[in-house]
């Protein structure tokens, strides 16, 4: 093995210069413009490396490409009731679900990814007496504690997905910094509580109101407590739609501390960091929030597409909103072993956003030829959608399973990163796995 490989990670060689993390990995790759055909001794190193006989079908994969079977971190981390999680920081806390441990439809709590901005704030020792101060460009500003909201607004339950808008940041070249999200900082819950649109039409929304403003418990790290962790916000429009909430329970248990607990807002099919935890006061505002978390480059992009790299200024840069199309295949794990020429069963989830996904199709080829999955309604607006497919691979060897979904608007999962941002925010490209005929 050579000194570079000792001294760098994989992610790491392949992001300063594809091809020759190539040549460094398996030994020789020919052609041209990382389109080239891996062969001789290349092919045989990679075949070697992902465990398999062959590639069938290596002369459709590109140069420069990880292999699927060798991309992904593993590892296992208990903490706040959670099993199986790869640790992401550990200050603050933030943890990543395998794909795996995502194939419920309802991602249990102990599987559910945990995104934090500061540190975790004491659990409340009476949650009924946790208290919510809405203000600001109302008629009617109001403090009203937990128990009181229970009783006065109506509760509801429904399912939604909950995404960081830095999942998949591991993917981008070069790599911005922040946690180095692969897939799984995503997770769909059944979420109990009440409808963030009748709290705010009980305190009277003025024609003046543009912006929310939330605020939460958690402290900043720095122990500086004139400092906000984080408070970000989204349009009046967005904060009066129906699907919003103001969330007590988590898949029929009270709202566990490491996800916001004791209450929390939902804004599912945005950046998870709308939706704010252990929420204190909720400003209306006449502009657009520009607290923590709100300016700069933080949860923003570029206007306008830009090269990799590429220093942009603040005013070149634009709140991020509805999350893009996207998918995840739950089963098989990456890496598994199946009979060629048999009926191999793959299944995932699929989302979009403030839109629905319309339709979804697996690749085994490197992307060269598409088949359609089975794919499901929604259980409710902002829930995943599930799908399942039955593949046959035609020969044994080395293959890759590419999942793209398409939503309801004709957008599509691109197959590489899609355009650079300097913060490594919603990446959408296909998710693959590896998978080995015997």
């Amino acid at each position: 093995m050579s000194d570079d490989k000792k001294a760098r990670g994989l992610r790491e060689l392949y992001d300063q210069d594809p091809e020759r993390a190539d040549w460094l990995t398996f030994g020789r790759i020919t052609g041209t413009n990382r389109r080239g055909f891996l062969k001789g001794a290349g092919l045989a190193a990679m075949t070697a490396a992902v465990g398999a006989a062959s590639i069938p079908f290596a002369r459709h994969m590109p140069g420069g490409l990880i292999p699927a079977a060798l991309a992904d971190e593993v590892g296992n981390f208990e903490i706040l009731g959670k099993e199986g999680i790869i640790i992401r920081n550990d200050r603050p806390v933030n943890l990543e679900t395998p794909p795996h441990l995502l194939d419920d439809d309802v991602t249990p709590i102990r599987h559910f990814f945990v995104r934090n901005n500061g540190g975790l704030p004491d659990e409340a020792a009476d949650p009924d007496g946790w208290t919510l101060s809405v203000d600001g460009e109302v008629d009617e500003p109001f403090e009203i504690t937990l128990g009181e909201l229970r009783e006065r607004f109506e509760t509801i339950t429904r399912q939604a997905q909950l995404e960081c808008g830095g999942n998949g940041r591991a993917g981008f070249n070069p790599s911005p910094r922040g946690n180095q999200w692969v897939i799984g900082a995503v997770g769909n819950g059944e979420w109990t509580g009440c409808r963030l649109k009748d709290v705010l039409e009980a305190a009277g929304v003025r024609s003046s109101a543009v912006y929310t403003a939330h605020y939460g418990a958690d402290p900043h790290l720095s122990g500086d407590p004139e400092r906000e962790a984080l408070s970000r916000g989204v349009p009046i429009e967005k904060a009066l739609e129906e699907q919003n909430m103001l969330v007590w329970e988590m898949n029929g248990e009270p709202l566990p501390l490491a996800h916001g607990g004791p209450l929390r807002i939902l804004v599912p099919g945005w950046p998870g960091s709308c939706s704010q935890k252990w929420v204190t006061r909720i400003w209306v505002r006449d502009r657009e929030h520009d607290g923590q978390g709100m300016t700069g480059h933080s949860y923003r992009v570029p206007r306008h597409p830009v090269e990799p790299g590429a220093e942009v200024p603040d005013e070149d840069m634009v709140v991020m909103e509805s999350m893009p199309v996207k998918s995840v295949i739950t089963h098989p794990q990456t890496r598994v072993e199946a009979p060629s020429g048999e009926a191999l069963a793959v299944r995932g989830h699929a989302w979009a956003g403030d839109r629905q996904v319309a339709a979804m199709h697996l690749s085994i080829d490197f992307g060269a030829t598409w088949q359609e999955a089975e794919l499901d309604e929604p259980a409710n607006p902002y829930a995943w959608q599930h799908w399942r497919a039955e593949i046959a691979l035609p020969s044994p060897g080395y293959f890759e399973v590419w999942a793209r979904a398409t939503d309801d608007h004709g957008d599509m999962q691109p197959a590489v990163v899609p355009g650079w941002n300097p913060r490594g925010y919603l990446n959408n490209s296909q998710h693959r796995i590896a998978v080995v005929a015997v």
